[in-house]
């Protein structure tokens, strides 16, 4: 099994990538293998329609698109800005739904933030829901919000909380769980 483990943020340091490498870890750690990317690999231009029309789908975008389309499930790890989603990744997802078949159809989807904040990111992970089922995800009913993330880390990039670590390792199962029954014939 593959997941996709896509960080939202373009930022380096992000608090968003410290917790997609805790996940990517944890699902190493299970022997399923675990296709961290870069975002800031897949630059892409603010979704144009007449950039579409006159040029098509950019190549970024095609890699992304392949990437999604090629793992049996994928992890979207990723900031709240404003109380929403994130420009970057909302670009993305808006060139990503030019494509079809939908990259993310019929692929179980976890959902996961990290911000400094009391509400950890949970905002912008509910604004993702409507887009991502219409694009044909399995979203899982789990989502893990980070808060006061600053403060989350250890020393070795592991979560400090014990309670809230093993929290996400069963949120995890249940998504792997799932993954292997969408999987199946």
């Amino acid at each position: 099994m593959n997941i996709l483990v896509w960080p939202g943020s373009l930022r380096e340091g992000s608090l968003n990538r410290k917790l997609a490498e805790v996940i990517a870890g944890k699902l190493s750690h299970q022997g399923i293998g675990a296709d961290l990317i870069n975002f800031r690999d897949f630059e892409m231009p603010l979704y144009d329609g007449d950039v579409e029309s006159s040029t098509g789908i950019p190549n970024s975008v095609s890699a992304l698109a392949e990437k999604i389309s090629g793992c049996d499930g994928w992890i979207l790890v990723t900031p709240e800005y404003n109380f929403g989603v994130p420009g970057p990744v909302k670009n993305a997802i808006d060139w990503l739904s030019r494509i079809r078949p939908y990259p993310t159809s019929n692929k179980t989807c976890f959902l996961a933030s990290a911000a400094p904040g009391l509400v950890g990111g949970a905002r912008g992970l509910i604004a993702l829901r409507p887009t991502l089922s219409f694009m044909g995800s399995w979203l899982v009913p789990d989502s893990f919000s980070l808060a006061e993330a600053a403060n989350s880390f250890g020393p070795e990039g592991q979560l400090k909380d014990e309670g809230l670590d093993k929290m996400l390792s069963q949120m995890l199962d249940k998504f792997i769980h799932a993954t292997k029954n969408l999987r199946s014939p």
